[in-house]
């Protein structure tokens, strides 16, 4: 029996690149990719975003301090 692992893909909620859009009036993905980047990402078998960062909004305030 062969055991599938599945990879968890990041919430968008929680990466730095997922931002509001006021134009669209909705939360986008903000990262600057080009046509053959981005048609790599929808077709990566693993259906990770090779671009996800975690951004921790605390970690910045932290640096403020």
């Amino acid at each position: 029996m062969k055991l599938e692992h599945k990879r968890i893909q990041p919430s968008c909620d929680t990466c730095e690149f997922f931002d509001w859009d006021d134009d669209m009036q909705d939360n986008v993905c903000i990262a600057n990719l080009d046509e053959d980047e981005y048609a790599r990402m929808m077709q990566s078998p693993s259906g990770r975003c090779p671009f996800y960062k975690y951004y921790d909004e605390y970690k910045s305030v932290q640096k403020q301090n």
